[in-house]
């Protein structure tokens, strides 16, 4: 601080890309919600009915999405390049402090020298830097060409996008790499606040079988079906909890040993995975990957793909092991030494959960609150 002149009063708005569905960024953006009860929330699209459901803290808060009837009514084939402008069209001029999160368009958020903006990025767009991803549209023949040149101008606007925040906060390292990488930025990492104080005397499930569990959307590029083809070979009991545009074909190759469950409550998911052996995790170069904190919260070893944010979560011996192959045989070989090294009891339930404690909501809140503070002290103390 240069004088000591006091700080402006930071008059807060925040914003996510869609609040649509509830998963980690949500659960992210949510604990960050909470540290500022009275600042509007801007997004692109908004289902009141879903997020009120399954977030009380997000229920009746005032949410601005002024072009959803827009997004609603176009083709999902032009959706993707109308985001841009949806996000620099927003009118932020009677805030001074706009903190924003997601992974893409929210970066793109138009301000003036008198605003400062912290963004939160999950990752940059996965789409854009030929990472896997949910949609599988663009690996089509006759969508290759057409995208190639599209997704090049849009790399090109996301790269513009990630220089107008004033700082940019990362969930992992991998995520911090990233950014590096493809827009030069500097980025701190504050690991995304994961449910690491959950109860430890769940009743037993009334699954019979000791299984392993796996969770997450059903989408092919998690990898699901290695995992299902797998104990299929393997025979162990393994539950799927989610649901997806891949659920049916899983379902159709998976055998009488695995069992499907859907989407069940948060206490019902809990359950699930405290009675488990073990927990599957494949996706490759995850970002941060907060089921497999949240299995080991309980006490529950992961089994992981060696890659991505799962580095920063998981100690080989201590919370879980490693594959680093999509090779059937080696997978199922390594699945059968991880069975075997759960079973003789060498994970203990206390030290795994442990392991995690660092990635606690209360953590997550208190680094994030006192971050932006800090920086928000310093901006205005300038008299910016």
């Amino acid at each position: 601080m240069t004088d000591n002149k006091p700080s402006m009063e930071a008059k807060v708005a925040l914003a996510h890309e869609f609040l649509v569905h509830y998963g980690g960024a949500e659960k992210t953006f949510e604990a960050i919600a909470e540290l500022y009860p009275d600042a509007p929330i801007y997004t692109a699209k908004y289902d009141q009915k879903n997020i009120s459901k399954m977030s009380p803290i997000l229920r009746g808060r005032n949410v601005i999405a002024p072009h959803q009837n827009l997004i609603n009514s176009a083709s999902k084939y032009l959706f993707t390049f109308m985001m841009a402008p949806v996000f620099e069209n927003m009118d932020f001029r009677e805030f001074n402090l706009i903190i924003s999160d997601g992974n893409t368009w929210n970066k793109g958020i138009l301000t003036k020298p008198n605003q400062l903006h912290i963004t939160y990025v999950h990752t940059p767009p996965r789409f854009l830097y030929k990472y896997s991803t949910e949609s599988t549209k663009r690996d089509k023949w006759y969508f290759k060409f057409p995208f190639s040149y599209i997704d090049n101008l849009l790399r090109i606007w996301d790269y513009v996008a990630a220089q107008r925040p004033d700082y940019i906060v990362v969930n992992s390292k991998e995520v911090q790499r990233r950014v590096k990488k493809f827009y030069n930025r500097d980025a701190v990492v504050i690991y995304p606040p994961v449910e690491t104080n959950v109860k430890t005397n769940y009743e037993q499930d009334n699954i019979s079988k000791p299984y392993y569990v796996t969770v997450g959307r059903l989408i092919k590029y998690k990898n699901f079906d290695l995992v299902i083809q797998a104990f299929n070979l393997i025979g162990l009991s393994l539950v799927v909890v989610g649901t997806g545009n891949y659920e049916g074909e899983l379902k159709k190759m998976a055998g009488p040993n695995i069992t499907f469950v859907g989407a069940p409550s948060d206490e019902e998911k809990h359950r699930i995975i405290h009675n488990a052996l073990g927990l599957i995790n494949p996706i490759s170069d995850e970002d941060f990957g907060i089921v497999p904190v949240e299995a080991m919260a309980h006490g529950i070893p992961v089994l992981a793909h060696k890659s991505g944010g799962h580095l920063e979560t998981i100690i080989e011996g201590v919370n879980g092991m490693f594959f680093d192959t999509t090779d059937m045989d080696k997978v199922v070989q390594r699945i059968k030494t991880f069975d075997e090294t759960v079973r003789n009891g060498h994970f203990d339930r206390g030290k795994v959960r442990e392991s995690v404690q660092k990635f606690s909501k209360e953590r997550f809140q208190k680094e994030f609150h006192n971050f932006v503070s800090e920086k928000w002290e310093s901006f205005s103390s300038t008299g910016a």
